[in-house]
């Protein structure tokens, strides 16, 4: 398709030589949700290289409205999100190298996944996993793409390690609600504004024009129509354990991390554990409890008046309720 990308390079910013560089560079993707599943799109449709995508969850209906990549019938399998995602995205573009990860990311997990990374787009929707994200984009000096959106309510800011103050500095300026989706809702659009935003700056960061980089916090209420740029400049502080003069880059040590924790609106518990599960054995023995749906990445069933998820990777997703001493009692008596 020896045209495929004509017009893309024939926007002068980016030109051959950018779409050249484009072709070079690898792109991973922290969560493929509304804003993972539009940013991964956007990318194989630009002739990224090489796409790496991690998420831990699987599509369920409530998906549908927003997550642009996904289909009923994936609903229907319960097909692990990136596992879905990569399906359509090779339909879009044979040509790019598209690495799936179905786990949930974490301060060790993704260490692997940086190395070679030219760039990593935020798509997460909790601020546990970002501040992971941050610390681990600054040890690792990687680019970072931030994005958050709820309602018709966004946010966007690029953060480049050395250079612009990190997540951290931005929050303890610039508070964020603690509204989820699952709260309070969202609107579709809300979702293409905060991902036309990433898009543009990480193709700018692709191409190597670092001097177009916005450099500004964008916020924006589409409902109310509201658009804000920030100056983040002075926000940057020397203190801070992430980016500062002495980082210690505390959300990485063990004792920062979640091991148990309730999906925040969503009813749910997740619980991690540092085992794999042999789903093919634990589908029989869990058949006498109730009816197993099973594909090979992971098994639900419904106890009582819960639904059990269990992935291969071990981990647990008890959805019905948001105690954890609760899901800590079905996961022994169902996993062990």
């Amino acid at each position: 398709m020896k045209d495929r990308y004509s017009r893309q390079s024939l926007f002068k910013p980016i030109g051959e030589s950018g779409q050249e560089k484009i072709s070079q560079k690898h792109v991973l993707i922290i969560g493929c949700g509304a804003l993972g599943t539009a940013n991964a799109e956007s990318l194989v449709r630009a002739g990224i290289g090489k796409l790496s995508i991690v998420d831990r969850d699987y599509v369920e209906a409530s998906n549908l409205q927003r997550q642009q990549l996904f289909f009923e019938q994936d609903c229907i399998e319960q097909i692990p999100k990136v596992i879905a995602a990569k399906a359509h995205l090779q339909k879009i573009n044979s040509s790019v190298d598209i690495r799936s990860y179905v786990m949930d990311g974490t301060s060790t997990n993704l260490v692997p996944l940086l190395q070679g990374v030219d760039l990593v787009i935020d798509a997460t929707d909790n601020f546990d996993i970002r501040f992971i994200t941050n610390d681990l984009i600054h040890q690792y000096h990687v680019p970072w793409i931030f994005g958050s959106c709820v309602g018709s309510t966004g946010m966007s800011y690029t953060i480049l390690p050395g250079k612009t103050p990190c997540l951290q500095c931005l929050l303890d300026v610039t508070p964020v609600s603690g509204a989820t989706c699952d709260s309070v809702g969202i609107i579709a659009p809300t979702v293409q504004m905060v991902v036309a935003h990433q898009q543009v700056e990480a193709l700018k960061i692709l191409v190597e024009d670092f001097e177009a980089l916005r450099t500004k916090l964008v916020t924006f209420d589409l409902w109310n129509n509201l658009y804000h740029t920030i100056n983040m400049d002075r926000s940057k502080k020397d203190t801070c354990p992430t980016c500062g003069e002495n980082p210690v880059y505390p959300k990485l040590t063990f004792e920062a991390q979640t091991k148990m924790e309730v999906l925040c609106g969503r009813n749910t518990v997740q619980i991690r554990a540092n085992r794999e599960v042999h789903l093919e054995e634990l589908a029989e023995r869990l058949r006498t409890i109730g009816i197993v749906n099973q594909n090979e990445f992971l098994l639900s069933l419904n106890y009582e008046e819960y639904r059990v998820v269990i992935f291969r990777d071990g981990r647990v997703l008890i959805h019905g309720t948001d105690s954890t001493e609760i899901a800590r009692n079905i996961y022994y008596q169902l996993v062990g």
